[in-house]
């Protein structure tokens, strides 16, 4: 994924697209696989893309998103 990229959010049928404005690392608490006791120091950062979806800009591990196929 890249700058200007459109993309979705995996598993959700109906979302809309957004655009890739920027990528940041940041630490994200899974709390599924690691357990609802949160401890940073566990943990180094990933890398998330800043997204803008409609006027909100989110950021959203890049493992959480799928680019949208321009074909379609």
């Amino acid at each position: 994924m890249k700058v200007g990229d459109l993309v979705n959010l995996k598993g959700v049928c109906y979302s809309r697209a957004g655009l890739i404005v920027g990528f940041i690392d940041k630490k994200c608490w899974r709390t599924a696989i690691l357990g609802p006791k949160v401890n940073w120091a566990k943990i180094e950062p990933e890398p998330h893309a800043v997204t803008m979806f409609r006027s909100d800009r989110l950021e959203i591990p890049i493992t959480d998103l799928e680019a949208v196929d321009a074909a379609r």
